[in-house]
Protein backbone atom coordinates (compact mmCIF):
# COMPACT_ATOMS: atom_id res chain seq x y z
CA UNK A 1 0.00 0.00 0.00
CA UNK A 2 1.48 3.35 -0.98
CA UNK A 3 2.39 5.73 1.82
CA UNK A 4 0.07 8.52 0.60
CA UNK A 5 -2.93 6.17 0.47
CA UNK A 6 -2.20 4.95 4.00
CA UNK A 7 -1.90 8.55 5.22
CA UNK A 8 -5.21 9.44 3.57
CA UNK A 9 -6.95 6.46 5.22
CA UNK A 10 -5.56 7.43 8.62
CA UNK A 11 -6.81 11.00 8.18
CA UNK A 12 -10.27 9.76 7.14
CA UNK A 13 -10.41 7.44 10.17
CA UNK A 14 -9.38 10.26 12.54
CA UNK A 15 -11.94 12.64 11.04
CA UNK A 16 -14.70 10.03 11.39
CA UNK A 17 -13.71 9.40 15.01
CA UNK A 18 -13.72 13.09 15.82
CA UNK A 19 -17.14 13.56 14.22
CA UNK A 20 -18.49 10.63 16.25
CA UNK A 21 -17.25 12.17 19.50
CA UNK A 22 -19.07 15.40 18.70
CA UNK A 23 -22.46 13.73 18.39
CA UNK A 24 -21.98 11.63 21.51
CA UNK A 25 -20.92 14.63 23.56
CA UNK A 26 -23.89 16.66 22.33
CA UNK A 27 -26.34 14.06 23.60
CA UNK A 28 -24.52 13.55 26.90
CA UNK A 29 -24.13 17.23 27.68
CA UNK A 30 -27.86 17.90 27.32
CA UNK A 31 -28.67 15.66 30.28
CA UNK A 32 -25.49 15.83 32.33
CA UNK A 33 -25.86 19.54 33.06
CA UNK A 34 -28.70 18.70 35.43
CA UNK A 35 -26.41 16.58 37.62
CA UNK A 36 -23.39 18.89 37.86
CA UNK A 37 -23.38 20.96 41.07
CA UNK A 38 -23.73 24.72 40.72
CA UNK A 39 -20.25 25.38 42.15
CA UNK A 40 -18.78 23.19 39.37
CA UNK A 41 -20.55 25.08 36.57
CA UNK A 42 -23.96 23.36 36.62
CA UNK A 43 -27.36 24.97 36.42
CA UNK A 44 -28.06 27.75 38.93
CA UNK A 45 -30.72 27.22 41.57
CA UNK A 46 -33.10 29.72 39.94
CA UNK A 47 -32.88 28.23 36.42
CA UNK A 48 -36.29 27.58 34.83
CA UNK A 49 -37.35 23.97 34.24
CA UNK A 50 -36.62 22.28 30.92
CA UNK A 51 -39.25 22.56 28.15
CA UNK A 52 -41.52 19.54 27.78
CA UNK A 53 -41.81 18.79 31.50
CA UNK A 54 -44.92 19.36 33.65
CA UNK A 55 -42.92 21.80 35.80
CA UNK A 56 -42.20 23.86 32.68
CA UNK A 57 -45.89 24.12 31.84
CA UNK A 58 -46.69 25.31 35.38
CA UNK A 59 -43.77 27.76 35.24
CA UNK A 60 -45.02 29.24 31.97
CA UNK A 61 -48.58 29.58 33.30
CA UNK A 62 -47.31 31.41 36.39
CA UNK A 63 -45.11 33.63 34.23
CA UNK A 64 -48.07 34.51 31.99
CA UNK A 65 -50.23 35.23 35.05
CA UNK A 66 -47.61 37.62 36.40
CA UNK A 67 -47.28 39.29 33.01
CA UNK A 68 -51.00 40.05 32.91
CA UNK A 69 -51.03 41.62 36.39
CA UNK A 70 -51.04 45.42 36.63
CA UNK A 71 -47.61 46.85 37.45
CA UNK A 72 -48.58 48.00 40.96
CA UNK A 73 -49.91 44.56 41.91
CA UNK A 74 -46.86 42.87 40.40
CA UNK A 75 -44.48 45.02 42.49
CA UNK A 76 -46.43 44.25 45.69
CA UNK A 77 -46.31 40.52 44.94
CA UNK A 78 -42.56 40.60 44.21
CA UNK A 79 -41.89 42.45 47.47
CA UNK A 80 -43.99 39.95 49.41
CA UNK A 81 -42.09 37.04 47.83
CA UNK A 82 -38.71 38.63 48.59
CA UNK A 83 -39.78 39.14 52.18
CA UNK A 84 -40.74 35.50 52.69
CA UNK A 85 -37.78 33.98 50.82
CA UNK A 86 -35.27 36.47 52.22
CA UNK A 87 -35.66 35.20 55.77
CA UNK A 88 -35.39 31.54 54.71
CA UNK A 89 -32.33 32.05 52.50
CA UNK A 90 -30.45 34.12 55.09
CA UNK A 91 -29.91 31.09 57.35
CA UNK A 92 -29.25 28.71 54.46
CA UNK A 93 -25.94 30.33 53.49
CA UNK A 94 -24.28 29.62 56.84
Amino acid sequence: MPKTLRSALVLVALAAGLAGCGTVNEKLSAGMGDYVPQWAGGLPADAPPRPGTPQYDAYMKERERKRLLPAADREKEEQAQKGTTGTASAGAGR
